[in-house]
């Protein structure tokens, strides 16, 4: 009698009917498990793959899937000699990352739920594999998280790490310059270390490369760690080295050669040549031969804490009845939360700050804060007797979800492309978010940023996130105010811009008290 093929090379159709009538039943359930998860969370996965397809940063997801076929066959025919079962307790993980889901569509994070989807994925092949299947395909399950467009939220951190890298080596090869936070000026030029040469887009895709080779070419635990931290070093330098390069380059041939050969050199083969470099470097290190198994069938059998763990069964069918009634019970709780809205006035205006009257808006560099999904926004200068001058924003939301966050990523005083860029932490004058900013020029902004929710006022967005979880969690409805006091700084004949604050401040009182007087018009 002829042997089943179980190779991934043969037809579809052969290979379907050749599987144990077990495994048929169990990828059966686990297509549905997926399809209904990308049905019910559409928006999400569509969110997901818009951001693979249109952003730069995340490109290299959209080959993921391919790659997860590829250490699938890797494995195919040991994890054929392991038999799938339904394995009750992995509920227990569908249900954390669908809670998971649950908080980030009601404190408006897209990156809790994309990642609360992507993990429900995941614990549906907990749920319907089994342990000891699941052991078997480990990394290729744990690879998924991949698809996660998660990153961005390294920006600030990679474009400071990045100036001050160049700042070190322009100072190293004698080029005079002066750093503000990101921007630094020079004989040749005032540069700005902006969000696209911040790194982030090779760090990330070299963070993924990194687990796929140490996974594949390493058996050893200590030189994955070291191959993961080369592959993380090397593009946080390599990306300093090409930031001093530019500027360098700008010092002896100009701005507009230097702006090319970024470019072209940096942007199309320096990356390519660091990737290179990083695998010359770990190739004599490579402890895996190339015919070597990646798994062993024999021994994830053997193993008494997966055999232990196999002992808690239910049917495939019943499983995946209990993972649709989770996935409905929090989408149906999210819809019902997500229909309480705050009551909003017709208008509103700002509330009388005594001794200081509102003039025309005129600052030396373009700025208005972003307040996406807002309900109300208000934007005015203000100046008091002595001359001091203070521009206030101020927004009034009905509730915080998806597209609505006060705090969220590009929201407040610095909007992104808007030709503002963070400068650095200041020190809050009323409890709030205190930050320097600066625009071309160079114009300087000390900006402090407020929220205000039910009795929450903070200067936090996390807190403020998790007073908004609250708030939906217990079905309560708040609206949410953000506030934000900014001055220019360096502008002749006013006082400077913590002067400028800390007078308007003292005069308006408890700010809690003046945005709620705002939000209501009273």
């Amino acid at each position: 009698m002829s042997q089943p093929d179980l190779t991934l090379n043969a037809p579809l159709q052969r290979r379907w009917a050749n599987l144990p009538a077990t495994w048929r039943r169990a990828l059966a359930c686990l297509a549905i498990a997926w399809a209904g998860n990308v049905a019910l969370f559409a928006s999400d996965w569509r969110e997901m793959f818009l951001q693979w397809w249109d952003s730069s940063t995340y490109n290299h997801v959209l080959l993921i899937p391919f790659i997860l076929a590829w250490l699938i066959s890797l494995r195919w025919r040991e994890v054929m000699k392991l038999e799938p079962q339904g394995w009750w307790p992995g509920l227990v993980f569908f249900a954390g990352s669908a809670f998971l889901w649950l908080l980030g569509t009601f404190a408006g994070l897209s990156l809790a739920t994309q990642l609360g989807v992507v993990l429900m994925a995941q614990a549906s092949a907990v749920v319907l594999l089994g342990p000891r299947v699941c052991a078997g395909l480990l990394f290729p399950i744990a690879y998924i998280l991949f698809l996660v467009p998660a990153g961005d939220e390294l920006i600030p951190y990679l474009q400071t790490i990045t100036a001050h890298m160049t700042m070190a080596l322009l100072d190293a090869s004698q080029v005079p310059a002066h750093i503000e936070g990101v921007f630094i000026t020079t004989p040749g030029g005032y540069f700005e270390v902006a969000e696209a040469c911040s790194g982030v887009k090779f760090l990330i895709a070299m963070i993924a490369y990194g687990a796929l080779v140490a996974n594949v070419c390493f058996a050893s635990w200590s030189r994955r760690i070291a191959f993961m931290a080369l592959s993380i070093v090397m593009p946080i330098l390599a990306n300093g080295v090409r930031a001093w390069g530019t500027i360098f380059i700008a010092e002896h041939r100009g701005i507009e050669f230097a702006a090319g050969f970024d470019h072209i050199f940096y942007g199309w083969i320096f990356f390519a040549l660091v990737m290179v470099m990083v695998m010359v470097i770990a190739w004599r290190f490579f402890d895996r031969a190339i015919d070597d198994r990646m798994i062993d069938a024999e021994a994830i059998k053997a193993n008494r804490l997966l055999s232990a763990l196999s002992q808690y069964r239910i049917g495939p069918q019943r499983a995946l009845a209990a993972l649709a009634a989770l996935a409905l019970i929090f989408t149906g709780w999210s819809a019902w939360a997500g229909r309480l809205e705050a009551t909003m006035p017709a208008r509103i205006e700002f509330a009388p700050i005594p001794g200081w009257q509102q003039i025309d808006y005129s600052p030396q560099a373009p700025w208005k804060p972003l307040h996406t999904g807002a309900s109300h926004v208000l934007l005015g200068r203000f100046r008091d007797g002595s001359g001091h001058v203070v521009d206030i924003s101020f927004a009034l939301y009905a509730a915080q979800a998806d597209g609505r966050e006060a705090g969220g990523f590009g929201q407040g005083a610095i909007p992104l492309d808007s030709g503002w860029a963070w400068e650095r932490s200041a020190v809050p004058l009323a409890g709030g978010h205190a930050e320097r900013i600066q625009a071309a020029g160079p114009v300087h902004r000390l900006a402090e940023t407020y929220y205000r929710s039910g009795p929450l006022f903070t200067g936090s967005n996390t807190r403020l996130k998790l007073g908004n979880i609250a708030d939906r969690l217990l079905l309560r409805t708040r609206s949410t105010a953000a506030l934000i006091l900014s001055a220019e700084d360096g502008v002749p004949g006013q006082p400077p811009a913590e002067a400028s604050l800390r007078a308007a401040i003292a005069t308006i009182g408890p700010l809690e008290a003046w945005m709620d007087r705002t939000a209501t018009g009273r």
